[in-house]
């Protein structure tokens, strides 16, 4: 891809998710500015795989990630029951390669992990330099459905002192000291929260029991969960009030209609790569003259009817 190219592609994908972030130290109320049907004027899915090379350009900078091994990316996906979670990282890794991604979702914690602090099994999952790790559901559960169901802190065998006054806030700034350390020490975090609406959800759930090939994805749970869906929206409010920043700021990703919540989900994960923007290693003369004799080695061993068609050069001077 040119350096032009590369240019007005990156213009176009910043535009697109402009609309979507969270700006640092905004108030937020959803749904409010936040239309979770939402899809920027495009006409179809198509419009938006030609936006991103209908998957090359993330194929293309994950290469380079990998490669350059200085840097690793964070993926942090919320969003309720029949959001799109699963489909929207199918759908936006499918052409990466799976040895440098990893999903990890968190269910209820264990026995070992109430034995830690709760940011300690998230820690764990975290990706190594040149990886994309992939939360699905993340520690933004703790102030999430920790806050919606409060009893869940009694499992967390917390001292009184640590329930004592503002919980939330204390997490919030937890949270957001841990993402700065992480951003801090060559991490880019990306934060989407795919944004649904009641009415959409309802019909979403109504699929899961209606098709016999979806009924494995309901579950009772989900109902009940819905019943709690003005605290979940306040306590979705507050979290992207409290823990969009400068070095991690939230996208509110409209969930409505699937094929748009995947583009955009992949432009703001593109859009990070970009900044990102790394480089594939170059060598050194010394290492050049290695290759130089390691080429000539190989070439010498080829068979005599073949001699040495096949072989591009390789310059002394890279």
């Amino acid at each position: 891809m040119t350096d032009q190219k590369t240019g007005r592609t990156a213009e176009r994908i910043a535009g697109l998710i402009a609309r979507l972030r969270v700006p640092p130290g905004a108030k937020v109320r959803l749904p409010g500015r936040y239309d979770p049907g939402y899809t920027a004027q495009l006409a179809g899915k198509r419009d938006g795989a030609e936006l991103l090379q209908r998957g090359g350009l993330l194929t293309e900078y994950q290469a380079r990630l990998a490669a350059q091994d200085s840097h690793g990316v964070l993926v942090v996906l919320q969003g309720l029951d029949a959001a799109g979670k699963d489909g929207t990282i199918r759908h936006v890794m499918s052409g990466v390669n799976p040895q440098g991604v990893h999903v990890h979702s968190f269910k209820v914690p264990s026995a070992e992990e109430l034995d830690h602090d709760y940011l300690w099994r998230f820690v764990q999952r975290l990706p190594g330099r040149g990886e994309i790790a992939i939360f699905n559901r993340s520690h933004y559960e703790e102030v999430l459905v920790v806050r919606v169901h409060p009893e869940h802190l009694e499992h967390q065998k917390l001292p009184a002192a640590a329930k004592a006054g503002d919980i939330w806030k204390r997490r919030y700034r937890a949270i957001t000291d841990w993402e700065r350390h992480l951003s801090d020490n060559g991490f880019h975090i990306v934060k989407l929260f795919l944004n649904l609406s009641k009415e959409e959800q309802r019909k979403r759930l109504l699929k899961r029991i209606e098709r016999p090939e979806k009924n494995w994805k309901f579950s009772p749970a989900d109902l009940r969960e819905r019943q709690s869906w003005d605290a979940y929206q306040t306590a979705y409010s507050e979290m992207l009030s409290n823990t969009s920043t400068d070095w991690a700021p939230w996208y509110v990703i409209p969930a409505d209609h699937k094929w748009f919540a995947r583009l955009a989900a992949a432009a703001v994960i593109a859009n990070a790569l970009i900044e990102i923007n790394p480089q594939f290693p170059t060598v050194d003369q010394s290492a050049r003259r290695e290759l130089l004799s390691a080429k000539a080695t190989l070439e010498s061993e080829a068979p005599a009817d073949r001699g040495r068609t096949g072989t591009r050069p390789v310059s002394a001077h890279g």
